[in-house]
């Protein structure tokens, strides 16, 4: 089953030649096996993971540390398996964590050849722990070199976790102004019904074990960097040797009158997700904007509001990114379930009676009654506290970073959504992606650049999303594509969506089609090319489908 607590099952790193009472198991033949090939077997009602990569037997455990995912039905490329629902990786020799978006590493077992027959040994006391932290070092009394990271989202959160499992031995410190610890975010707008506790990625305990300060309701004002400092809100100063920004984005407001109304929402922290599922109950919902957050919401609420309009400027959802075919079938799932769509259209009024929404006029000339309004049309870069600073910034106020992170003053970083990056699968374009996993990717690759084990960011995008129950998964950079090489139907609600440019795939959306979407990310991410040919052929065996 998928795990509901990320922080729930972990165990550190054990010690391969561990005495303890092990559990033995005859899996299979060796002859069943072959090199590059995987299977799932069993050792004492317990799911392991048995491949033969490299000439070798290994097992790790069968389950994906994110949200429990069984790695058999995934990607096994040279010695690596990737997870079949979100692109996660991990080494099938060590277990250990390859890419995103998991946290943990694996269990890894022991495996032994008698016979030609496959043995596997599971540790009893390990027995139904899924997940292991990777070892981690601490702070060394007398070492002053402190790292500074604002911003407690999952770039801050990884960039710590590295630099202990690098055995960086300073000061840590990790500034946020959410009361909360690092959470979960993908969680918000779909299951918003939600207990913060639940979806934390780390507890207190874990800050406390391995020596990263992390200090809450606490905001930059302002960043110099020849003086290296930062300022905060309550009127503290911290000097730092280096810096990670990464302070991310905000949901932006409509420009229009009426906005101060109540029950006007934008979903951003978990109490927004709890206070808009529980005003929206039974009434009028109006949903501004037709991002993946707003068609998550919509379909949320499909069975608790009394009814859902959706307002969007395009003419379909995802125009931009998933493309008008996939929009196309969104937007008939959600009308199925008498959700109304006014598209290429925009609000122009919130209206209220007592102070709190009651209806909406649109450009058109429409107007709608609204109980509740959630807008949901866009982000704004936290960066702010940057102006005046020597840190280079993009038209719209991102932090542009080069491959390795670093913007142009040296010693100051920045990852996550604040970051403009060269995105390697796409010739190094710079682009700004607001994806979790990203977000996760740049925190590691900064960490090993602060200290100076150069590291180049490699990671290929992944993204999904739930309508109804269904997951729309998407991996790679569309922007710019000029065709759609379709497998399945989407009237089937069964598709792998390849999008073409320059004769080349550069991204793919599935939806009940795994794990192509992961096989396509696996393949973007070694730099083989796959050709358009490749993807109109019948041959889909590269896919490793079930």
């Amino acid at each position: 089953m998928p795990g509901t607590e990320p922080s729930q099952h972990e165990l550190p790193d054990s010690d391969p030649d561990d005495s303890s009472e092990e559990l033995t198991a005859e899996v299979c033949l060796e002859s069943d096996l072959q090199e590059g090939q995987m299977m799932e077997v069993e050792v004492g009602h317990h799911s392991v993971l048995l491949t033969r990569s490299e000439g070798k037997y290994s097992a790790i455990g069968n389950q994906c540390t994110h949200y429990g995912a069984p790695l058999c039905k995934g990607v096994i490329s040279g010695n690596r398996v990737r997870c079949p629902w979100h692109g996660a990786c991990f080494n099938v020799h060590t277990g250990d964590l390859e890419e995103y978006p998991g946290m943990d590493c694996l269990p890894c077992h022991k495996v032994k050849i008698q016979n030609s027959k496959v043995y596997v040994s599971v540790i009893k006391k390990t027995l139904g722990q899924e997940k292991r932290i990777k070892s981690m070092g601490t702070a060394v009394p007398g070492v002053t070199h402190t790292i500074l990271l604002l911003g407690g989202g999952a770039a801050s959160l990884i960039c710590a976790e590295t630099l202990r499992q690098e055995n960086f031995s300073g000061r840590i410190i990790m500034v946020s102004k959410d009361d909360l610890l690092p959470y979960d975010k993908t969680r918000l707008s779909k299951v918003m019904n939600v207990a913060s506790d639940s979806i934390l990625l780390r507890r207190m305990e874990f800050f406390h074990q391995y020596d990263i300060e992390v200090w809450l309701r606490k905001e930059a004002l302002s960043v110099d960097t020849d003086k290296k400092t930062v300022a905060f809100d309550d009127g503290s100063v911290q000097s730092y040797d280096q810096l990670l920004v990464s302070t991310g984005c905000r949901a932006k407001g409509l420009d229009v009158p009426g906005m101060k109304l109540d029950n006007v929402k934008m979903l951003e922290t978990p109490e927004d997700a709890r206070q808009i599922h529980e005003v929206c109950l039974g009434c009028n919902v109006v949903l501004v904007g037709t991002s993946f957050v707003g068609m998550e919401v919509a379909s949320y609420l499909i069975d608790k509001a009394s009814s859902i309009t959706v307002i969007g400027s395009s003419e379909m959802p995802y125009q931009n990114t998933l493309g008008p075919e996939i929009g196309r079938v969104t937007m008939m799932m959600l009308s199925e379930k008498n959700v109304r769509f006014y598209m290429n259209d925009n609000v122009t009024e919130v209206r209220g009676v007592n102070g709190k929404v009651k209806e909406v006029e649109l450009k058109s000339g429409k107007v709608i009654p609204a109980d509740v309004l959630i807008v949901g049309i866009g982000i704004i870069p936290n960066s702010e506290f940057l102006q005046g600073s020597k840190i280079k910034m993009d038209s719209k106020h991102f932090v542009t970073v080069d491959k390795y992170m670093r913007t142009n003053v040296p010693d100051v970083f920045c990852g996550g959504d604040l970051a403009t990056f060269p995105l390697a699968m796409a010739k190094d374009q710079l682009v700004n992606i607001g994806h979790w996993q990203m977000a996760q990717a740049h925190g590691r690759i900064v960490a090993l650049n602060m200290l100076n084990k150069q590291s180049e960011l490699t990671s290929v995008p992944f993204y999904w999303t739930i309508l109804l129950g269904k997951t729309i998964r998407y991996a790679g950079y569309g922007e710019g594509y000029t065709e759609i090489v379709l497998k399945g139907t989407f009237e089937d609600n069964k598709f792998l969506a390849l999008y073409i440019k320059n004769n080349e795939v550069i991204a793919a959306a599935s939806l009940n089609y795994d794990p192509a979407a992961s096989a396509v990310a696996e393949r973007l991410s070694t730099g083989k090319v796959i050709t358009k040919e490749e993807a109109q052929s019948d041959d889909l065996s590269w896919l490793q489908l079930s």
